[in-house]
């Protein structure tokens, strides 16, 4: 199980050198140095200066685009999964180093933190639980309240986080997976993933997720493989594809399978896959296979960032200070994209990923 790094509380005063001389700092005074070198030692990338100021502009222009009520969304997409905006979003300021209450960003977590709280109904549901795409919502909120519940210790996020956790294991299928109600009769990769990857850094940040769950939802994963290609199809038996096949070695990984054929099969599928940014699911799906890849490391991870990076810089627009990426201009997702604030919040995570800030990408 990863355990957050000592250093975490600090992340938003550093960067750049200041920020690895103090992660240095720490592992040395906890003794962690001693045990095993950090991921950070191992990443052949490092953003560079025009990135970063690229990052810190984005998470500007989603910081003004933040409701009074702590919540995003500006397309009508977006307003109508705001529980999903708002988590994607908070991700986007972790992996920049942000938490609730700290640097520059802190009230933007705490106030987006605080929407999905309140959002949340006595039994763990954020919203309208009738929402044709509910978990799907659900589980993407959870992830970002989990993780930054682990990297805080919050004490006010945890009773309703537990609730929204149990939401999760209750409506697990006989199959082990999810649908996008909170009652399930069959299931599909695109939601399970998600709950799978709900539950785990759950799980990580030290809450009761019981081993079986997991286990069964991962016995389900894997039955959506498919040996002759070796990608992943959207249910059991279905073709492959690249951003169902990202979803189910993402969710494999964060349950500790880095190794698995599956997981190593479906890394080289979605390299064969990739195409510069011209796919229909590009945004959706690299939320998936960026931190699928990062976690498999050294080539990889290279060669992915190096392809996503030239895409992402050279269609994104920048204002004074503030940077963003606009569907009407982006061209990627063949208009499946969403809105501005969803595409920013995934593109700023995924360039941010060298800072090594999300506890739930490390091995």
């Amino acid at each position: 199980m990863f355990e957050p790094y000592p250093w975490q509380s600090w992340r938003g005063a550093f960067s750049g050198k200041a920020r690895s001389c103090a992660l240095l700092f720490c592992l040395i005074a906890t003794g962690l140095l001693a045990q095993s070198p950090p991921a950070i030692e191992k990443d052949p990338i490092r953003v560079d200066d025009k990135t970063e100021v690229v990052i810190k502009g984005a998470l500007r222009w989603l910081a003004g685009k933040q409701q009074p009520n702590g919540a995003w969304g500006s397309s009508s997409e977006e307003k109508q999964h705001p529980a999903a905006i708002c988590g994607y979003t908070l991700m986007a300021f972790l992996a920049g180093g942000h938490l609730p209450g700290e640097g520059e960003f802190g009230k933007n977590v705490s106030l987006g933190i605080q929407y999905l709280l309140d959002s949340m109904d006595g039994q763990g549901l954020y919203g309208n639980k009738n929402d044709g795409q509910y978990m799907y919502g659900h589980g993407v909120a959870t992830i970002a309240l989990s993780e930054l519940y682990g990297a805080s210790k919050l004490a006010s996020m945890r009773p309703k986080l537990e609730r929204a956790i149990r939401i999760i294991i209750a409506a697990q299928n006989r199959e082990g997976g999810w649908r996008y109600r909170p009652i399930s009769y069959d299931a599909d990769v695109s939601v399970t993933v998600l709950q799978v990857v709900a539950l785990r850094s759950a799980k990580n940040a030290g809450l009761d997720v019981p081993q079986k769950t997991i286990d069964d939802a991962v016995q389900y994963v894997k039955r959506c493989f498919i040996s002759s290609s070796g990608g992943f199809g959207y249910q059991p038996g279905q073709s492959a594809g690249f951003a169902r096949t990202a979803a189910a070695i993402y969710s494999l990984q964060v349950c500790g399978l880095y190794e698995d054929p599956m997981v190593k099969k479906g890394s080289e599928y979605l390299m064969k896959e990739y195409k510069d940014g011209h796919m229909e699911w590009f945004t959706y799906g690299n939320f998936y296979a960026a931190p699928a890849q990062y976690m498999q490391g050294g080539d990889t991870w290279k060669k992915w960032y190096a392809k996503l990076h030239q895409t992402l810089m050279t269609r994104v627009t920048t204002e004074g200070d503030k940077s963003y990426w606009s569907p009407e201009k982006i061209n990627l997702d063949g208009g499946r994209a969403v809105g501005a604030v969803y595409c920013t919040s995934v593109y700023a995570m995924i360039l941010a990923m060298p800072y090594h800030y999300i506890p739930l990408y490390q091995r």
